[in-house]
């Protein structure tokens, strides 16, 4: 047996099924939620990159599947003059797995170009019937619903309908234009688009069936920590109770939404910043500790 495959095919198991699992379920998650992005992030990445290492190991030879890492680490850093050369079977392994590599990588390209044209639609639709704020450096918008949203990217407009304006107070308007200005430089629409992008290619697996719920929230919770650098704890949890029956549209990023209310709730309760961040922290690192006997074992030592 080729036990080269043992690595890739043991962390692709385990953060496509394992650690989607243990997410979901972890309450530091929404407590340190820019840390729980992280993992999901490094969880997607890992797998992608574990997804494409599979099939080369599964077509080399057990003999020749170490022989491929040593090939490649000394293309990327050759010894002076010399040259490496690939066997024809290694060069046919090796397209595999760049091929397996391309097709996330196409499929990301391709929600964010989609997203981008429809926040540019939306963009000049708003140029023709919304007028620009200097004051609150945002685009107003005439409906009585209250709603305050942002569309990202190169557009990178704040919008706030005159309902908004009618419902919120000072602090409640500064407070949701900061959570706004949030998803902007966080430029959260690319996480938006990636987990997307994979949910379309992995529909059926739990780290992208999961993902897609749990990563807009998470973002949204990354804003709200943001705004609060701004404003203060009552002022953005009265904001999004005042904007929660609002909408925005599906290119945008939106302050009020169906999480207002979990959000109102865990701005409102205090907890301690420290704890969650140590409990991921140790989760994440018990989780490598693990793992490493098994690479270090199966990538070190030849057949």
């Amino acid at each position: 047996m080729n036990h080269h495959v043992l690595p890739p095919l043991a962390l692709a198991l385990s953060t496509g099924f394992l650690v989607p699992w243990l997410l979901v379920r972890a309450r530091w998650a929404q407590q340190a939620p820019r840390l729980a992005l992280t993992v999901w992030a490094a969880s997607g990445l890992l797998f992608a990159g574990s997804a494409a290492l599979l099939p080369v190991q599964l077509i080399l030879p057990s003999a020749t599947g170490h022989r491929l890492s040593d090939a490649l680490f000394a293309l990327r850093f050759p010894p002076p003059g010399t040259v490496t050369q690939l066997t024809p079977l290694e060069v046919v392994a090796a397209s595999v797995g760049l091929v397996a590599l391309c097709v996330p990588a196409a499929g990301f390209a391709r929600t964010l170009l989609k997203a981008r044209r429809s926040r540019r639609r939306h963009a000049r639709t708003l140029h023709l019937v919304g007028r620009y704020d200097v004051r609150l450096r945002a685009t107003v918008l005439d409906h009585a619903r209250p709603a305050v949203y942002c569309l990202p990217g190169r557009v990178r407009r704040v919008v706030v309908s005159s309902g908004a304006l009618d419902t919120l107070t000072a602090p409640q308007l500064d407070a949701a234009l900061a959570h706004e200005r949030a998803h902007i430089t966080g430029r959260h629409h690319v996480l938006v688009a990636a987990v997307e992008s994979f949910a379309a290619i992995f529909p059926h697996l739990p780290l992208a069936r999961h993902g897609r719920n749990a990563v807009p929230l998470l973002l949204e919770m990354t804003a709200d920590d943001r705004a609060l650098r701004r404003c203060s704890r009552d002022a953005l949890a009265t904001a999004l109770y005042a904007l929660a029956s609002g909408r925005a549209p599906t290119e945008a990023f939106g302050a009020g939404g169906p999480s207002a209310a979990l959000r109102m709730r865990r701005i409102l309760t205090p907890h301690s910043n420290g704890h969650p961040v140590l409990w991921g922290l140790l989760t994440i690192s018990a989780a490598a500790l693990a793992a490493a006997p098994l690479i270090i074992a199966c990538c070190a030592f030849p057949n």
